[in-house]
């Protein structure tokens, strides 16, 4: 049977306003895996999955032992609420785009199954402690830290290696003090050679690689004390000096495909200065099933645009940089190949 990899807890908050829990589809029940753990040292140096690894060509271009590693031995637990669905909806679109990518990245939800990547939606609300609300990490902003403790320390998630939060509206909130210390916390908790890591009671054997993310962009407020562009500089600068992986949805949010950087742009490609919305533009100049795909609700399930959108390349590209994401924690230097 194959092991699962690194866990990463994808440390990305959603905030009070504008967002929903969009939680409808969890799963009852899981079956109790079993459970080896293999960790491998981060290689390369690049460490934020921004608009430049966003694209599909990148993805076209990671070393397949690479996506197979990640697919076969990682095990995904997400929470989030509605612009966390950018990634979900993304994930679950890519397997139906091209000829071989059911197989390549094949993935299935709320469930343990050979051979495809597991991801766990909403996973983690339900761990949260009494009188406390962990839908996402900008409700109640520290939150996240004990309810990922209680969803790690059940042995019935032992199998789970990566775990994920999700920002929706980050502006205003308290990275500093609040999100950087406490993903600090549990990656000295439950990461590689963490206290909690190890044998004996209170202690779990997979280790947690804890990937962090960027808020999404707002449109016209993006710059300023507190607004999602210096958010976004906070916790990049910290993944790259501590040599963490980061979503960076800020960026992926305001460059269009052709790499320009617009700063009043919006969570849906919308910018007053571009003139409209740059990701509806490339949508209808490109053809569906050869240029972009199709977002679902669930794998094999109905079309449906990732959350606040009104076009599938935001999710499109967000799948893009969460698999780049994946191939990195499973041993990948970031190097391309043709």
């Amino acid at each position: 049977m194959n092991s699962k990899l690194i866990t990463i807890l994808l440390g990305c908050t959603l905030s009070f306003n504008g967002c929903s829990a969009d939680n409808t589809q969890k799963e009852e029940e899981l079956k109790e895996p079993e459970v080896t753990s293999i960790i491998q040292e981060l290689k390369g140096n690049k460490f934020i999955a921004d608009y430049t690894v966003a694209k599909e060509s990148v993805l076209r271009s990671i070393p397949e032992e690479y996506i197979n590693s990640a697919r076969e031995n990682l095990c995904v637990a997400y929470q989030h609420t509605s612009h966390g669905t950018h990634v979900s909806r993304g994930l679950y679109g890519l397997p139906d785009y091209k000829a071989g990518d059911d197989a390549l990245f094949g993935i299935v939800r709320n469930d343990f199954k050979t051979g495809v990547l597991d991801f766990l939606d909403y996973a983690i609300e339900d761990y949260a402690e009494d009188g406390r609300r962990a839908v996402d990490l900008s409700r109640d902003e520290t939150a996240f830290i004990q309810a990922t403790r209680n969803f790690l320390d059940d042995s019935k998630n032992e199998k789970v290696n990566v775990v994920m939060w999700a920002w929706c509206n980050i502006a205003g909130h308290d990275v500093e003090g609040n999100y950087l210390p406490g993903m600090q916390t549990l990656i000295d908790e439950y990461g590689v050679g963490g206290s909690k890591i190890g044998e004996g009671e209170g202690k779990r054997q997979q280790a947690v690689y804890f990937v962090f993310m960027t808020g999404h962009a707002n449109r016209g407020s993006n710059t300023g004390e507190g607004n999602p562009a210096e958010q976004a500089t906070l916790i990049n600068d910290f993944c790259n000096k501590n040599k963490l992986l980061c979503l960076d949805y800020y960026s992926i949010d305001t460059h269009c495909m052709n790499d320009h950087y617009w700063e009043d742009a919006g969570d849906n490609g919308k910018s007053s200065s571009y003139g409209g919305n740059y990701y509806e533009d490339w949508q209808n100049s490109h053809q569906e099933g050869i240029d972009y795909y199709l977002n679902k609700s669930k794998p094999g399930g109905d079309v449906e645009l990732g959350s606040h959108t009104t076009q599938h390349i935001t999710s499109n590209r967000k799948a893009y940089a969460m698999w780049w994401i994946l191939a990195r924690i499973s041993g990948w230097d970031g190097t391309l190949v043709n």
